[in-house]
């Protein structure tokens, strides 16, 4: 049970961290902390540029970040490295690097119990060291993140390792959990409801990933348009500066492909919640919630896409994507082993 409760420890925190993650994504907070592993130099942040020692920072860090953003690296001086100091951003981001620290611990702590396992002990042992090495290249991407100056694509491949890890954690956390006599009953038509859990598994991991791009086109979208500086100064795309530019994003291959997802995700979760309404007991648990939680991220959608895209909406909307990949591979494991 000690492996069990470790694997929970790790899977609440990398929630967590996901929702974390995506409150520094959409306050622009990604270069809150713009060197590694310390922050600005210091390691317990500063809250006022005064307490800020250049000489301590590495300005030519700065000078390959503005080059990597298309920026003149020769306008980049210790004044305007000062005057980038924001005291909000750079907490948020400190905040984030702490949350790292509970989902490091629990999966060493995972790794290292898992020889103790006394159920499916070679897959234990396997499954958490895989967990262990997934949150250490995580956390070297997330360094790059940083150094990159927040590049496309390698924020979306940060995503892509926790959205895996969330897999394998749950996969532990099954493997480990105390059997039931509700193990032993089949599922009526459970191959015919795996299938439709897998495809729905498998369009929700895809959505999340392009979800992730999505908000790097709509960041470059408002930086390179005319009116950028009044999106900025909002805070949200409300009003006209939004319409300017969201034109463009809805003409994309990605954004239409990301639209049409959530019609399959409804599909798909439809036909587990059909499929299973004749099955005694709890077995509609995680249907009931899936089917909830696919309503709850396409009103969260329509109010991005038609309304606003309101901070509070997008980090919502990463953190039920989420949840709702452990619910889903919970229930695709259960499925699994209640097959007739």
């Amino acid at each position: 049970m000690f492996i069990n409760r470790t694997a929970w420890c790790a899977l609440v925190s990398i929630i967590v961290l996901v929702l974390v993650g995506a409150t520094v994504r959409v306050t622009g907070s990604g270069l809150g902390c713009p060197d590694w592993p310390f922050c600005w130099g210091c390691v317990i942040p500063p809250t006022h540029v005064d307490q800020i020692d250049v000489d301590k920072i590495d300005i030519s860090k700065f000078k390959r970040q503005a080059k990597r953003r298309g920026i003149d690296p020769e306008t980049i001086t210790k004044e305007t490295v000062l005057a980038s100091f924001n005291p909000v951003q750079t907490w948020i981001e400190f905040v984030n690097r702490l949350t790292s620290l509970p989902l490091g611990l629990s999966t060493l702590v995972l790794a290292l119990s898992s020889f103790w396992a006394t159920r499916h002990r070679r897959w234990v042992i396997w499954l958490s060291w895989f967990c262990l090495f997934d949150v250490l290249f995580n956390a070297v991407m997330g360094a790059i993140v940083v150094r990159s100056g927040l590049q496309p694509g390698i924020i979306t491949l940060h995503m892509a390792l926790a959205f895996l890890l969330i897999a394998v954690l749950v996969t532990v956390i099954w493997l480990t959990r105390k059997p039931s006599p509700e193990d032993a009953t089949p599922i009526q038509s459970a191959n015919r409801i795996l299938t439709a859990s897998l495809i729905f598994f498998a369009c929700l991991f895809c959505e999340g990933l392009m979800g992730s791009q999505l908000r790097e086109q709509t960041d470059e979208l408002a930086h390179t348009a005319a009116n950028a500086m009044a999106y900025t100064e909002a805070s949200s795309d409300v009003g006209p500066d939004r319409a300017a530019w969201i034109g463009e994003l809805e003409s994309t291959l990605i954004y239409k492909v990301h639209r049409s997802f959530s019609w399959t995700l409804l599909i798909t979760s439809g036909l587990m919640l059909f499929w299973t309404r004749k099955v005694p007991g709890g077995a509609l648990t995680e249907p009931k919630l899936i089917f909830a939680l696919v309503i709850a991220m396409m009103l969260m959608g329509v109010i991005m896409a038609h309304v606003a895209i309101f901070q509070v909406v997008q980090v919502l909307h990463v953190g039920t994507t989420a949840v709702m990949l452990a619910v889903t591979w919970h229930w695709i494991l259960r499925l699994w082993s209640r097959r007739s």
